[in-house]
């Protein structure tokens, strides 16, 4: 039987030569992980949440404190009711050779007073 639908073509070959499948919501995007609750993802601070999942390209959880100040290639998703990420996934160079979406749209999730508001 022939797979043919959208989200099994989607899928790429992670490190250890298993497949993994990425929500059609996740985004591409260079994080790097500068405390246990902050990061920078596109050049622009974000925080992450209290869940958040990081996984490494062979599809296990990585703490971010064992990552603090490195940078990655990732697919990523935010969370829409806070805006703080809530997962990423660090990406084999065969995961990150094919093409996905990025966001350029994230600048931070907050609001100061002194912000301009759009209408």
């Amino acid at each position: 039987m022939l797979i043919t639908s959208p989200a099994a073509m989607a899928q790429v070959p992670a490190g250890m030569g298993m497949v993994r499948n990425f929500p059609e919501a996740a985004l591409r995007g260079n994080l790097t992980i500068n405390g246990t609750s902050d990061a920078t993802l596109n050049g622009n601070a974000i925080r992450m949440a209290p869940g958040m999942r990081l996984l490494s390209p062979q599809n296990t959880l990585v703490m971010a404190h064992t990552v603090l100040g490195q940078s990655f290639k990732v697919n990523y998703v935010i969370e829409p009711s806070t805006g703080m990420l809530i997962s990423a996934w660090i990406l084999t160079k065969a995961e990150a050779s094919q093409p996905r979406k990025g966001s350029d749209s994230v600048v931070r999730n907050f609001r100061a007073e002194s912000d301009s508001t759009q209408k």
